[in-house]
């Protein structure tokens, strides 16, 4: 096992994982003032950056071992296959936006399993509708607006609700995170302009600004390259960045263990793009924090407390078990034998619209186990994947290909990594067939069970035999269904092998009532493990029977509740993340207000650098010599003005993109931070520091160091110290306040603020929130204050 590179920083929260657990808890703790810390091992999808093409789908799986950093990582398992997503928001890029809370009759109590034993729900409905009330208004949770003339068309909801009613089954248009409005109030249209919240973009204000209500694309489950979804990027995760919150991309949590004077130590790799490599085999940072949060979905958490259990004593045997797929199926509605096309147009809408509920035996009106049956759809533009001829045979052509596959491993271990081979198929456009989906999902049997293989990977047991009940009362409503809307059921190929595709993996850590029955206590924390904590679908004890992804946000929310509630009163943001000097400032902080008060600004610099040359000065006369120009265009954030003004680091966020025709053209910054008058060597020296993390156009990340100088001498340098900034492009990405040390360099360059850019930085100043004329003019005294200690014994 490599050692890790630095010495472990330490803050009060570490989030691993941004999907609907770790995001909502981020956002919680951030607002409350806990200084928190994000990993997510995935990339930054901004709206515009999200596969189309087949052989960009084809690279967007997520295996490092094959130099795949992409969204979607597939699992195949002994008897059924999973698809996950990998990338900042989780699960909430891919996921169909539908926001169903669990039925209350469904938090079951000590209900009997076929294969012994019994699920039991330690939390109820009462317990969770108020989180389930603060999800659905943070994630501006609306049904299909199906009355509304621009989306009235819709053909396969339509057809969907006639043929639900011809059969007598309640359905519903379910809340979706879907932005068919402007804002709330406002009239419904498509492709009309999305305003910036008032906590900013994570992906900076011009993709921000750039997001669009939806134009019934389809494309939810390939990611919204219209950024009409209320995904966690966009929601949760821009609020926790707007209160302070550091969220890390490409970084992956490998270790974790109970520190010897309280808290853990948590140690991860940072990915780099597109190159191949093992995991485990990468340098490693560490962090040291008081609480931890464990969201990095029901396979990543369950790795991580399996592979660190012996870090971890006392976890207990339930580690592992209650998992389940929560029942779902998926099947398809083909045009009939005689050749006429399916007039439900599965390309025109969100991809799921209605939802059909069958009810449970725990209802008065039910038999054996519940379940949804939704519509499904798929993206208009894929015609490589839609053909009017010969559905059948390339339906079957897939199915061959997978029983090929299956048949291969009887006789070894199955691997729970496929991105290489999936990534082969669909790149070679072998992925064809032309279906409406039909989605099933509901109370299947959580028995299955989580283990490592000597590899040390991921392994799951989980038969379909326990829940054949469940799964045949399914495809017969579907079968109805086929029959209503008179077309043709098929069945996925896999079903002949009584397999199934899960996209709502469940379990593995469960929350249960006594510490014998599960892995932690029904607020989410881990038995006997004081601040260890679960957020995501691992702590679920069954399945959801509805899309789980609210119960799973609401889970989290109530999480974040008991934890502020019973945090140690010293825990508080009084330091920075990282270490700095002692602060300058002794003033008070005002007291808390409901909302802190924010600062913004517009920056932009331009100028020109050189490659293979660490000296800016040099790289500046080289690159304009040689017309090598760079320039960013930034938005800088101060999240807390009285807070940033009374710590010594000053640290604000910086938000935008680089343009640098040599590096692949415009890059957005994924991560920035800008520093204001900073100490520097000497009592009359200040810096301003920047820091922009990016990927170049070939994906190899970059780092751009940069630094204004502000020193001691004649009044008439403050103009040029100010306005120009020495700058070093750096291979890979550089933690904040960590030296550069060895780190390869791209090149070197100086960027310069012009005199009419710098009349527009001041107009695009912003104060609000509360006491703001008081921030204003702290903050303008701020600023003078530190040039007349720079330059004003000169001018005395």
């Amino acid at each position: 096992m490599s050692t890790p590179t630095r010495g472990p920083e330490h803050v009060d929260a570490l989030v691993i994982g941004s999907g609907f657990g770790g995001s909502v808890v981020a956002y919680r703790l951030a607002e409350a003032g806990l200084r928190t810390i994000v990993l997510e091992r995935g990339r930054a999808y901004p709206p515009g950056s999200f596969p189309r093409s087949p052989r960009e789908v084809g690279h967007a799986l997520w295996d490092p071992s094959a130099g795949l950093h992409g969204m979607f990582q597939m699992w195949r398992f002994g008897h059924f296959d999973s698809l996950t997503s990998s990338g900042l928001g989780g699960g909430s890029l891919i996921y169909a936006n539908v926001l169903l809370r669990k039925d209350e009759k469904w938090f079951v109590q000590d209900d009997p399993l076929p294969s012994g034993g019994y699920e039991t729900w330690p939390v109820t409905r009462a317990d969770l509708d108020e989180h389930y009330d603060r999800v659905e208004q943070m994630l501006a949770a609306t049904p299909y607006p199906l009355r509304d003339p621009a989306y009235a068309q819709t053909a396969k909801t339509n057809q969907m609700i006639a043929a639900a009613e011809k059969l007598g089954l309640d359905w519903e248009l379910p809340p979706l995170a879907v932005s068919f409005a402007p804002s709330k109030g406002e009239e419904p249209g498509l492709g009309l302009p999305i305003p910036l919240p008032e906590y900013g973009n994570i992906h900076g204000s011009l993709y921000g600004s750039a997001r669009r209500t939806c134009r019934l694309l389809g494309e939810c489950d390939l990611g919204c390259n219209e950024g009409a979804k209320n995904s966690l990027d966009h929601t949760y995760l821009s609020a926790a960045v707007s209160h302070g919150a550091d969220v890390r991309t490409l970084s992956e949590a490998t270790t974790i263990r109970a520190a010897e004077h309280g808290g853990y130590l948590v140690e991860y790799v940072q990915h780099e793009p597109d190159q191949p490599g093992r995991t485990l085999d990468l340098p490693r940072c560490s962090i040291h924090c008081d609480h931890l949060v464990l969201a990095a979905g029901t396979y990543g958490t369950s790795w991580l407390l399996l592979r660190n259990r012996h870090h971890l004593r006392g976890l207990g045997t339930a580690l592992g078990t209650r998992f389940s797929g929560n029942g779902d199926l998926l099947t398809f509605l083909l045009p009939t034998l005689d050749g006429r096309r399916l007039e439900l147009d599965a390309a025109h809408g969100p991809v799921i619209t209605v939802a059909v509920r069958m009810p449970d035996r725990l209802d008065t009106e039910g038999a054996g186990r519940g379940y949804y049956i939704e519509d499904g759809g798929y993206p208009g533009f894929v015609d490589w994947m839609m053909e009017d001829t010969d559905v059948v045979g390339r339906i079957f052509r897939l199915g061959e290909f997978l029983a090929r596959w299956a048949a291969e491993r009887l006789t070894r271990q199955p691997s729970s990594h496929v991105g290489r081979e999936i990534s082969r198929l669909v790149g070679s456009g072998s992925l064809s067939g032309g279906a409406l989906p039909l989605l099933g999902m509901g109370r299947d049997t959580p028995d299955g069970t989580f283990l490592l293989d000597k590899s040390g990977l991921l392994q799951a047991t989980w038969r379909t035999d326990t829940s054949y009940d469940y799964f045949a009362a399914v495809r017969r409503t579907m079968r109805c269904f086929a029959d209503t809307l008179g077309t043709r059921y098929f069945d996925n190929p896999i079903w002949f092998f009584r397999r199934v595709i899960s996209v709502h993996p469940l379990g593995g850590a469960p929350m249960s009532r006594t510490k014998e029955e599960g892995v932690c206590d029904p607020h989410g924390q881990v038995w006997d493990h004081p601040g260890l904590w679960i957020a995501d679908g691992a702590a679920m004890p069954g399945p959801v029977g509805a899309n789980p992804s609210l119960t799973i946000a609401a889970w989290a929310d109530r999480l974040a509740t008991r934890l502020l509630e019973h945090r140690p009163a010293e825990t508080r943001r009084t330091q920075p993340a990282t270490p700095s000097r002692p602060a300058q400032r002794a003033e008070p902080l005002p007291k808390p207000h409901g909302k802190p008060t924010r600062l913004t600004f517009t920056e932009e610099m331009k100028g020109f650098f050189a490659f293979d040359e660490a000296d800016p000065l040099t790289g500046e006369r080289l690159g304009r010599a040689a017309q090598r120009r760079l320039m960013f265009h930034l938005t800088i954030t101060v999240s807390d003005v009285f807070r940033f003004l009374a710590e010594p680091s000053h640290t604000a966020l910086a938000q935008g993109w680089l343009d640098a025709p040599s590096l692949g053209g415009r890059l957005p910054v994924s991560q920035g931070w800008f520093n204001l008058f900073t100490q520097g060597e000497t009592p009359t020296t200040r810096h301003l520091s920047y820091l922009l993390h990016t990927v170049s156009g070939n994906g190899e990340p970059v780092a751009l160091t940069g630094r204004k100088e502000v020193h001691h001498g004649s009044g008439v340098e403050v103009w040029p110290d100010t306005s120009t900034l020495f700058f070093r492009l750096l291979h890979g990405q550089l933690p904040p306040d960590t030296p550069e040390g060895d780190t390869p360099i791209i090149g070197a360059g100086v960027l310069h603020i012009l005199k009419p850019d710098f009349v527009r930085e001041l107009v695009t100043l912003r104060v609000s929130g509360p006491d703001a004329r008081r921030a204003a003019c702290d903050f303008g005294r701020f600023f003078l204050g530190n040039l007349w200690e720079v330059y004003g014994h000169h001018l005395s």
